[in-house]
């Protein structure tokens, strides 16, 4: 059943701030939480593709209001000056999504300081940086949520992404301390870690060769990658009220990899 015929209880009328948000992953949450009535604050650092998602979500979702930032969450001046936009546009911030982030799969011998800063700075420093903004405009109303794509490799280990492993191993434990913390202001602080998903960034490396499709299909005991809707669902439940006793919780979605040890 898709989203868009399913109601999430708590969704409807919130404030969604939306990192990562022009595509992959972060279009498919918007495409869901406005399915439920979401109004939506849509940042990114491309603004074409950001334009081309509030047009395509526009059409879609016409009872919604939908506002973007072209923004880098590398630069916390910049974050909490998009988070003070959203307060002066809607009011408040109910639902924080952390999609915004890169790759990095590269020997480590052959990984430069400036790579590596890259990848901690895009993947673990900038989720950082909207959950401590978000929560200073989301303590004096009451709470809100907030979720953060971080990955199964935030749980396990893969040669080559050194880099990688590391920012989402960070993003998971930051989750949960921030759960832990925030729980007394109603904050509630969750993520998600998706396996292989076919996004435009997957695509690319199995196109330049980085990634065998075949080999992870194989390797993945459903047989399939993932797709962006798949993890927006798990989103939407995790930000609504059915999930309203999970916090500091990482939720693996990867098609059984993980699990699969051998």
């Amino acid at each position: 059943m898709s989203s868009a015929h399913m109601q999430y209880p708590g969704i409807a009328g919130k404030v969604v701030f939306n990192t990562g948000a022009a595509s992959g992953i972060g279009l498919a949450m918007a495409h869901a939480f406005a399915g439920q009535g979401a109004h939506l604050m849509l940042l990114d650092l491309d603004e074409a593709g950001l334009n081309r998602a509030k047009s395509e979500l526009s059409a879609a979702h016409p009872a919604v209001r939908i506002e973007t930032c072209v923004a880098s969450i590398t630069d916390p001046a910049a974050v909490d000056e998009a988070m003070q936009r959203t307060v002066e546009s809607f009011g408040r911030i109910d639902i924080l999504l952390n999609n915004a982030g890169i790759s990095m799969n590269k020997p480590s011998l052959e990984v430069t300081p400036e790579e590596w800063r890259r990848t901690i700075d895009i993947d673990l420093s900038g989720i950082f940086f909207c959950c401590q903004s978000a929560a200073r405009r989301m303590i004096p109303h009451g709470g809100g949520v907030m979720l953060a794509t971080a990955s199964m490799w935030g749980l396990a280990s893969s040669a080559r992404r050194a880099a990688y492993c590391a920012a989402k191993a960070g993003v998971v434990s930051l989750c949960k301390s921030l759960a832990v913390e925030w729980a007394e202001h109603g904050i509630r602080v969750n993520a998600i870690c998706p396996g292989y998903i076919q996004t435009a960034l997957v695509s690319d490396l199995v196109g330049r060769g980085v990634l065998d499709e075949h080999a992870l299909n194989m390797r993945t005991p459903l047989g399939r990658m993932g797709r962006p809707e798949e993890v927006a669902q798990t989103a939407l439940y995790l930000a609504s009220d059915l999930s309203s006793y999970v916090t500091g919780h990482a939720m693996v979605m990867d098609g059984g990899w993980t699990a699969n040890g051998a």
